[in-house]
This record gives structure tokens, C-alpha cells and sequence, in this order.
């Protein structure tokens, strides 16, 4: 049985979460420390190629210089979950649910936050012990989605993952989702004051 709760204590109250995909090892790091000087002290770096490794490695270790929390994202094998482990990220997020890739983050120290899109895959992550999920692709699944999945599942946090900016998020968040992941808006100066907005 895995658990996942630990999600509430890193998210704490902040309503955002970034996600740096592809940017490289300089920009994910100015990035995040946009990300970081907004109030916003999750972030996410994929583990798909080599340079997204070393990207997720230096990320890592400057948040962790401010006492805060990386995850690895896009894991989708017991590999990525070495990879993750090895280059310092404090939990994972995958694009869907594979209790495999669950349990091997589990067994590394590390909760995992699963893709979900439908009501099975919801009912199973729950059943492995996880009641924190990631919506994806929130944008496709829409904000009521959110509400048809509380009925039956009440005991289910949701982050809503894909699709997101600042435009978006008010609507997700008012849907009853925990969390938004933003990407590409904190590279965009018009976005900013509005994603610090919601963050209070």
C-alpha cells in the first residue's frame, strides 16, 4: 500500500505549481527562480532526455538551497524513478497511472502524483492507498469534470495539469482542484501579476 498525503504538507496553501519542460538547464533555473521569487515553491522538471537530467539535477539543488521542493515529471518507468531519485527531485509525476512506476517511486522515498482522466483510474489510485491525483489534460477534461469525480470519489485532491495559464486557472481552482500546473505563463510578463494574484 503506497501513500501519497505528504502532497498537502509540500504543497502547503499555494494554489500553483510550475512545470519546466524542455528549457533546458539555464532557463529551467531562471525560470524556477521566477517561479520561487512569485510565491510559487513547487516545481516540476521532466525526465525525458539527458539535458532534462541535468536540468532537473542544478533545479534541485538551488531549491533545495531555499528549503524547497523539486519533483521529477514525465515518469513513466522504474528507470526515470532511478533517474529522479539519483538527480535529487523530492517526489514524481507521471502522465498517467502505472502502479509499477507508484510503487517504485515509493519504495525510493519519493510520493508519486499519477495521471488520471477517467473514473477507473481514479477508483484504482485510490484503491493503491494515493488520494493525490493529477488531472490530465485538465484543458480536454474541463472543469466539470471535476465536480462529476467528487461525487463518487470525495476523498480525491486533484492538481490539474495541462493546458493551464492564468486565464484558466481561476476556473479549475474554483472547479475544486487543489493545485494548477502552469507552464509557459511564467515566461510571460503579462501572465505574472496575474498568477500572483492568485496567489493571494
Amino acid at each position: 500500500m503506497t501513500d501519497n498525503s505528504s502532497f498537502g504538507e509540500l504543497f502547503n496553501d499555494v494554489p500553483l505549481m510550475a512545470i519546466l519542460r524542455g528549457m533546458g538547464v539555464e532557463r529551467s533555473l531562471a525560470v524556477a527562480t521566477t517561479a520561487w521569487d512569485l510565491g510559487i515553491e513547487v516545481v516540476e522538471l521532466p525526465v525525458q532526455t539527458p539535458t532534462d537530467v541535468e536540468a532537473l539535477r542544478v533545479v534541485a539543488d538551488a531549491a533545495h538551497a531555499r528549503g524547497l521542493s523539486v519533483g521529477a515529471g514525465t515518469v513513466v518507468s522504474p528507470e526515470h524513478v532511478r533517474l529522479a531519485k539519483e538527480s535529487g527531485a523530492d517526489f514524481t509525476v507521471s502522465p498517467g497511472f502505472d502502479v509499477d512506476v507508484v510503487r517504485a517511486s515509493h519504495a525510493a522515498g519519493m510520493p508519486s502524483l499519477p495521471g488520471v482522466a477517467t473514473g477507473t483510474e481514479v477508483q484504482l489510485a485510490l484503491k493503491e492507498g494515493l488520494t493525490w491525483l493529477k488531472a490530465f489534460p485538465a484543458s480536454l477534461l474541463g472543469t466539470g469534470w471535476f465536480g462529476a469525480m467528487r461525487g463518487p470519489f470525495p476523498q480525491a485532491t486533484f492538481v490539474a495539469t495541462g493546458g493551464m495559464d492564468a486565464s484558466t486557472a481561476p476556473a479549475f481552482l474554483a472547479a475544486g482542484v487543489r493545485v494548477v500546473a502552469v507552464g509557459s505563463a511564467l515566461e510571460d510578463p503579462d501572465q505574472l501579476p496575474k498568477l500572483a494574484a492568485l496567489l493571494g
